[in-house]
């Protein structure tokens, strides 16, 4: 016989109290430290007005290049870049060339699970030789000859520095003198866990110096906000450092005077830097991740900055692979003086060519953009 089910007035709530209970005392992937941002995300205006500048580019090597993060050249005008699957490739003559696979070769090469197995070449430059120096993000520092493929382990991210392994090998930069700097963004989350490392807003990402001669690494910095992209002064005084989960850049010197001291040298950016590259103009471009403009997740992240407990509850009930839903598809980069300010934007506002933007790279008249 058909009727009406009743159940009692508190057993909706209940229900959901338990639930609540049973979340609450799971536990979380991450341990926040409470963060705020002293600022309200800059007003689109001025230097950050939105345009579509970007949307005059086009996507090159769909399909066959799959996230290449970070570009560089050699004399004879080749541009290599390292790709999501763990593979380096070269560009030249308008044409794709495969030079080696950083870690093991599989099907599964390019899925997050795999990142560790396969490799995640991040950071790229050239050497005064002639060779491509290689931060993997997990498996370490290298060196790898362009002509063979040949990999030199130059640092593995087992053996780390100073004690502690490598977790997230990120930005590089190769001084005159031959010197390589480089950065581990988290001496604790993986690059396939980036999002956790962002949401934490802990402290734990290092600058490294490399010392090719010597064969010898050190700290040059730590206690960075998720240390990413880096980029040297045009006198090599001082080195700039992308934090990307609070949004800034520090600039830190090298030399001179000022030798040893850290500052802050751009504060509230639009959205989340990652590499930092000198144009030929003595400006600076810093490609943005993901844009602080107003959408689910950020600046939600803004909001959520002091209350760690709510990002422990997050966390527990949303799966990393959901992130990217929330995240607002805008394309941006921005060009920076040497005086900390944004002097230029460049943007893609429905994210119809990029919205991800890793790296700018200036070549032969062209910039190329990296999308992670």
């Amino acid at each position: 016989m058909a009727g009406i089910a009743r159940f009692p007035a508190w057993g909706f709530p209940a229900a959901v109290l338990v639930i609540f209970a049973s979340i609450y005392f799971l536990p979380s992937p991450i341990d926040p430290e409470p963060f705020i941002f002293e600022k309200p995300p800059p007003a689109l205006v001025g230097s950050l007005q939105v345009n579509k500048k970007l949307q005059s580019g086009r996507r090159i090597f769909t399909g066959q290049l799959k996230g290449p993060e970070s570009f560089t050249v050699d004399d004879e005008g080749n541009i290599y870049t390292g790709t999501v699957d763990g593979k380096l490739w070269m560009i030249s003559g308008g044409q794709l060339h495969f030079i080696t696979q950083m870690g093991q070769d599989m099907p599964e090469c390019g899925t997050p699970d795999y990142e560790p197995i396969c490799g995640r070449p991040h950071g790229v430059r050239m050497d005064r030789d002639g060779n491509v120096i290689v931060v993997d993000s997990y498996l370490g520092l290298y060196k790898v000859n362009p002509r063979t493929g040949e990999k030199t382990l130059l640092l593995s991210s087992e053996k780390g520095v100073d004690g502690l392994p490598f977790k997230f090998l990120n930005g590089l930069e190769i001084s005159k003198k031959n010197l390589i700097y480089f950065t581990d963004s988290s001496s604790k989350w993986e690059r396939r866990h980036h999002k956790y490392e962002v949401i934490e807003t802990n402290h734990l990402g290092r600058l490294l110096a490399y010392d090719p001669v010597t064969r010898t690494a050190r700290t040059v910095l730590s206690g960075l906000y998720m240390a990413n992209g880096i980029a040297l002064s045009p006198y090599e005084d001082y080195i700039l450092i992308a934090e990307t989960s609070i949004c800034r850049i520090i600039r830190y010197w090298v030399s001179g005077a000022n030798a040893g001291k850290r500052e802050v040298f751009v504060d509230n950016l639009p959205g989340y830097p990652d590499n930092i590259r000198l144009s030929y103009t003595g400006l600076y471009r810093v490609g943005i991740s993901t844009t602080r403009f107003p959408s689910f997740f950020s600046p939600f992240l803004d909001a959520l900055g002091p209350y760690p407990f709510l990002k422990r509850f997050i966390a527990k009930v949303t799966p990393l692979s959901f992130y990217s839903i929330f995240l607002h598809k805008h394309g941006l980069f921005l060009e920076i003086n040497d005086k900390g300010d944004i002097v230029a934007s460049f943007h893609d506002p429905d994210g119809s060519v990029t919205w991800a933007v890793s790296d700018v790279f200036e070549h032969d008249g062209k910039l190329y953009l990296g999308l992670e």
